[in-house]
Parts: structure tokens; C-alpha cells; sequence
């Protein structure tokens, strides 16, 4: 099921410029290929967009103010405040999305995407909000 926008949503207008780059790079490229591919394809896309990103961004973890050793690393930070993964598989899994709320509540980003490329009907994409993070 394809997501849909909202204009009363937080970010609604930055994730409407993020779906559209990545429609553009399913339309270019199509479906079949690795994560990677689309990975780039998508950064060069965002640079042409004017869309400002942080591509496989290691990020810290912490407990009670001392670091860990596991680090985590997202596909993309987007606008600086939306968590972006991508997949390039037949169907999102449940564990892909708690692979992106991890993320989310790590950078303490409101707004997070899935984008799957891996189906032969077109882009799948959907959004995800934490209210707690909203400001």
C-alpha cells in the first residue's frame, strides 16, 4: 500500500519532495537492482533536487551519558530532521519498520521513511510521526 500525503502533517511538503525524488529514481531505474544502487541513485537525485541530506551518518548510542560500543548508521537524514530507509524487497517486514523507529528515537527525528524499490508495481513508501518529537 502506497503512502498518502497529508497537508496538515508535520513535514508534509519535505516529504513530498522526498517521495518525488525517489518516484523519480523507480521510474529511471525501475525494479531488481540491490539497496545500494538505489542508495546512490537517490543521493544524486536529492543533490539535484536541492534536497539537503546526510547519507550513512554513524550515530552514537548512549546509557546514562556514556557511550556505547554499538553504533547505528541510517541510509539517510533528510532536511535534517526526517529518518530515511531503503529497501529493495518484495514486501516490508515488520522488523525493517523497527529498524526505522530505532533510528528515529536515536536521532530524536519526528518524521521517518521506508522506501522499498523492490516492487514490480511501483515505489512503496510510508511515513511514520513520533509526536514526542514534534516541536
Amino acid at each position: 500500500m502506497n503512502g498518502v500525503f497529508r497537508s496538515k502533517e508535520p513535514f508534509s511538503e519535505e516529504g513530498y519532495r522526498l517521495v518525488g525524488a525517489a518516484m523519480e529514481v523507480y521510474n529511471h531505474l525501475g525494479f531488481g537492482l540491490l539497496e545500494p544502487i538505489y542508495q546512490e541513485a537517490l543521493e544524486i537525485e536529492l543533490a539535484a533536487c536541492a534536497i539537503p541530506f546526510d547519507a550513512q551518518r554513524e550515530l552514537d548510542t548512549f546509557y546514562k551519558g556514556s557511550p556505547l560500543k554499538k553504533k547505528y548508521i541510517p541510509d539517510l537524514l533528510v532536511f535534517e530532521r526526517m529518518v530515511v530507509e531503503l529497501k529493495a524487497v518484495k514486501e516490508l517486514l515488520p522488523e525493517f519498520e523497527a529498524q526505522l523507529l530505532n533510528y528515529m528515537r536515536l536521532t530524536r527525528s519526528p518524521v521517518g521513511y521506508l522506501l522499498n524499490f523492490g516492487r514490480p508495481s511501483g515505489l512503496d513508501w510510508r511515513r511514520y510521526i513520533l509526536s514526542e518529537f514534534l516541536t
